[in-house]
């Protein structure tokens, strides 16, 4: 198998954890990097040994030897430099949220379609082995008829020229960490019909806290909990008629936590072997350009992440319910 030819749109901290993964597998090799200053690639490139810098992203998504991109932009020019990098004939992996706006996920996914292209977004959470098992559990009746979802995740941002605290760049605690807790609530529950949500807004103008509950088909209703005010935490739990599965790690697995299932008194660990997010994702990204494997997230996943998230803000800034 021929690594896929991977080249880097930014240099963000996240890449870090691209770079790590990519030296651990065969299916990618890191080619090229791409920053606003030239000087800042080079440097980048020289510290991660990375052969191509190129002093633009123009510049990368016209190099001939790079494949595919990874974006890993602020949240508010993904879709802008996804749409130039499938013109360019790249395939796209784009770092989660792709967007909060439904119509900039149908207008990428028909680009991507149009041009035979691979557009994935980068939750790296859904390929963990431990994700998947949780979900079997639920829909196996582990735990019974599933009612109720908890979800949360949270760190403290106190620097307030950071890109997560910009509202020009689509910052804020949904966008940033709350996106996966609705991700979570979504593999589980499947799709809302209706969201409601409360707010705090921060001094930038981002919600800096932000609460929602989601109902779903089937009865089944989430809470979601993201702020950047709150200690750092992340959970997961999914209580049925029989009992509950609790998960502490959900999101950033390897940071570790239990992750048991509880019916009574009895509690069952739910036990997995160590497995790289990162890595399974680069894998995966890598087998859908060759046409070895479906991509693991699509359009579909796409659009419903961003129609919940849309629906959220839309019901924090209005103080009322939203239906989907």
């Amino acid at each position: 198998m021929t690594p896929l030819r991977l080249g880097l749109v930014g240099t963000a901290n996240i890449n870090t954890e691209i770079l790590r993964a990519a030296a651990t597998t065969s299916a990618v090799d890191v080619v090229a990097v791409g920053s606003r200053d030239a000087l800042r690639a080079q440097a980048y490139a020289l510290e991660h040994a990375i052969p191509r810098p190129h002093g633009s992203y123009d510049e990368l998504l016209g190099d001939e030897e790079v494949e595919a991109v990874y974006i890993s932009l602020p949240n508010g020019l993904h879709h802008e430099w996804t749409m130039q990098a499938l013109a360019a004939g790249k395939h796209v992996l784009c770092e989660k949220p792709y967007s909060r706006r439904p119509a900039d996920v149908e207008e990428a996914f028909d680009a991507a379609e149009a041009a035979g292209l691979v557009l994935m977004e980068a939750f790296m959470y859904r390929h963990h082995p431990q994700t998947r098992r949780v979900a079997e559990l639920v829909a196996e009746g582990a735990i019974g008829p599933l009612r109720l979802i908890r979800t949360s995740f949270s760190f403290v941002l106190r620097d307030e020229t950071n890109i997560r605290a910009l509202p020009e760049l689509d910052g804020g605690a949904l966008m940033d960490v709350g996106c996966y807790c609705v991700s979570g609530a979504r593999l589980l529950a499947g799709e809302p019909d209706r969201v409601l949500a409360e707010q705090v807004v921060g001094p930038t103008g981002i919600d800096l806290t932000l609460t929602g509950l989601l109902r779903f088909p089937g009865d089944v209703v989430a809470q979601i909990d993201c702020s950047f005010a709150l200690p750092r935490q992340q959970r997961l739990e999914a209580e049925g008629e029989d009992g509950t599965i609790v998960v502490e790690a959900p999101w950033r697995v390897d940071f570790g936590g239990a992750a048991f299932v509880r019916r009574g008194r009895a509690v069952d660990p739910i036990e997995l072997e160590d497995a790289d997010s990162y890595r399974l994702e680069l894998e995966n990204f890598a087998g859908a350009v060759d046409g070895r494997e479906p991509p693991l997230l699509g359009r579909d996943d796409a659009r419903g992440q961003a129609r919940a998230i849309d629906a959220l803000y839309r019901a924090a800034a209005d103080g009322r319910g939203v239906e989907l």
